[in-house]
């Protein structure tokens, strides 16, 4: 299992990387198609990564990160608030690698985060989306 979640840590930690790139792009250009292709890709690449690790945690979040990317291409465009949720989604993988790196084990998703990716229009305001 070692060797499995050395691979894994460095494919996602580089998938995270392009997901990185192509938001400041969107922060840009909030049109912008190859970039919000990119980061639903990447989005769906850890998710399945960790699926197949059995890292649910971050399956967890990973794949409300993708479902928020599929909306944002069917819009066309990133919204400033999307982005933002986005961008946090991103750090919340970051961390949750960072803490399979160190202790082998995904910790649980962030509350605040899971419910905020899942909510339909994203975060509006913080209050409204605390825990259940």
């Amino acid at each position: 299992m070692a060797k499995y979640r050395v691979v894994f840590l460095e494919e996602a930690t580089e998938h995270l990387e392009d997901m990185s790139r192509a938001l400041l792009d969107l922060e840009r250009e909030p049109k912008q198609r190859d970039a919000i292709d990119l980061v639903f890709r990447m989005a769906h690449s850890i998710k399945g990564m960790a699926a197949s690790l059995g890292y649910d945690p971050i399956t967890e979040v990973a794949h409300r990160l993708e479902d928020r990317m599929q909306g944002v291409r069917a819009a066309g465009c990133v919204e400033p608030d999307d982005l933002a949720l986005l961008f946090k989604g991103l750090e919340g993988l970051e961390a949750m690698l960072a803490a399979v790196r160190d202790t082998g084990h995904a910790p649980p998703p962030d509350p605040w985060l899971a419910h905020a990716l899942a909510a339909p229009g994203g975060p509006r305001k913080k209050k409204a989306l605390s825990p259940r």
